[in-house]
């Protein structure tokens, strides 16, 4: 009898773990209550990186005329922008359930929770539907959190969910929360030519990241007329008709047009039926688990936001697949390679673009551990030159008795892509001759990797 395995959630990870499931001969049965593919994946990721790659055109036309075009004013057009968001995203959708469904997986359109531990409903606009399960995955995700002290309405005060786009694009919008979400937000409206004021709560933004990536962003951020309120905590939203006053603890206050939140996700476990599974949770309501993605009830995993690991799409793709490979016991009888979250790759689409991979050079000297860092600025490649954006840099840290790459940052146009060398790297324990002894194109960005890795 082939092994029943239960999704709630078709998220990255939950989609990935349905088809890898049923290639391996699951029979394999898949909730999800709004969007195959993911909610916060297609209402947050693909969306965001849409308006980003939109804001990203507008601010090539503007220069345009220094590389010898003559571009009309371009401006934006809100309509229109939602349009090709909605298009974007009905797309994805439609093929990643077309995947699905080519491998046989069932899909119920509800929301699903746990009764048992081998039993789970789902609650459909038809009624229940009872299933029995012999493997479990939960991959509901994450929201927005909100603090008490914001009354969000979707209008004036807005969650990263509302702002895809927004209902009226912003006079002046202030983004509260100057991590990852919250610069990429600050970057796309002020490429729409939004006046924005980014609150920060400590004295640089991306306060987990290498000083000198946050500084190259802080300093572009200043060039293009970013207003930056450090060392100051949002505490309170005042709404009129006409913008919002946005209040501080140190008693500074901005206004504004609009409020954006960017300041974290809290995971979707409520609602769930854990405690009924006997299924732990820790005071963060993360579901808790260990190197295979099980939770306290082996046979329920969990991939995604609600694992409370790195809350990146790639790394729930990932999980997706290690679940997949251990419930169906591909790792009997052979060495199972577990996820290292430290070589997981990450950037942050603003402009310029930032990417990161494996051991950052504050976190090595705070170690005591010796490496050698090695650091080239785009303004000395020739393809950086011809696109007219030498801003950012290649950095890349290295074993200084083996050279072996233990990680690297890269600021500059195309980081995104050019990070997967530097993670191929390290994750294959690669040498930085071994990037020299490579022949790259010419002209082309990646030689500065050639160049810091020599």
């Amino acid at each position: 009898m082939a092994k029943r395995v239960v999704i709630i959630g078709g998220g990255p990870g939950g989609n990935q773990a349905a088809t890898l499931a049923a290639r391996l001969g699951a029979e394999v049965t898949l909730i999800e209550r709004d969007i195959v593919g993911g909610a916060a994946h297609l209402w947050d990721c693909i969306p965001s990186k849409a308006m980003i790659a939109t804001g990203g055109a507008l601010t090539f036309v503007e220069r345009a005329e220094r590389m010898g075009l003559a571009v009309p004013d371009a401006g934006v057009h809100p309509e229109a922008l939602r349009e090709r968001i909605q298009g974007i995203e009905d797309r994805l959708e439609h093929s990643v359930t077309g995947l699905l469904e080519s491998q046989g997986v069932r899909i119920i359109r509800g929301t699903g929770r746990l009764t048992g531990p081998h039993t789970v409903v789902a609650d459909t606009a038809d009624g229940e539907v009872a299933l029995e399960a012999d493997v479990v995955v939960l991959s509901t995700g994450s929201r927005p959190r909100i603090p008490e002290w914001a009354a969000v309405d979707g209008q004036r005060i807005l969650t990263t969910r509302d702002a895809y786009p927004p209902p009226e694009m912003p006079e002046h919008l202030v983004v509260i929360g100057s991590g990852v979400t919250g610069v990429e937000f600050v970057h796309m409206f002020r490429s729409f030519g939004s006046e924005v004021t980014l609150i920060v709560s400590r004295q640089q933004v991306l306060p987990q990241k290498d000083p000198e990536v946050a500084a190259a962003l802080e300093e572009d951020f200043l060039r293009r007329g970013v207003k930056l309120l450090k060392g100051a905590r949002a505490e309170g939203i005042d709404v009129s008709d006409d913008g919002v006053l946005v209040r501080c603890d140190d008693g500074r206050s901005v206004r504004g047009s609009h409020a954006l939140l960017a300041i974290g996700s809290i995971p979707n476990s409520d609602g769930l039926g854990l405690e009924a599974a006997g299924v732990e949770v820790d005071g963060g309501g993360y579901v808790v688990v260990n190197r295979n993605m099980q939770s306290s009830v082996p046979h329920i995993y969990v991939a995604g936001d609600l694992s409370g690991k790195l809350p990146l799409s790639s790394v729930a793709t990932m999980q997706g697949r290690k679940i997949a490979e251990h419930a169906m016991g591909l790792h009997i009888g052979r060495p199972h390679r577990h996820l290292d979250y430290d070589k997981a790759a990450s950037a942050i689409f603003t402009e310029p673009e930032i990417a990161d991979v494996g051991l950052a050079e504050a976190d090595a000297f705070a170690e005591g551990r010796k490496i050698r860092v090695t650091k080239v600025p785009f303004s000395s490649s020739a393809k950086a030159l011809i696109n007219d954006d030498p801003r950012g840099f290649v950095k890349l840290v290295s074993d200084p008795a083996t050279g072996v790459v233990l990680g690297g940052s890269i600021v500059g146009k195309h980081a995104a892509e050019l990070i997967s060398v530097v993670a191929l790297a390290v994750t294959a324990r690669l040498t930085v001759s071994d990037i020299v002894e490579s022949i790259l194109v010419h002209p082309a960005l990646s030689e500065a990797l050639a160049e810091a890795a020599e």
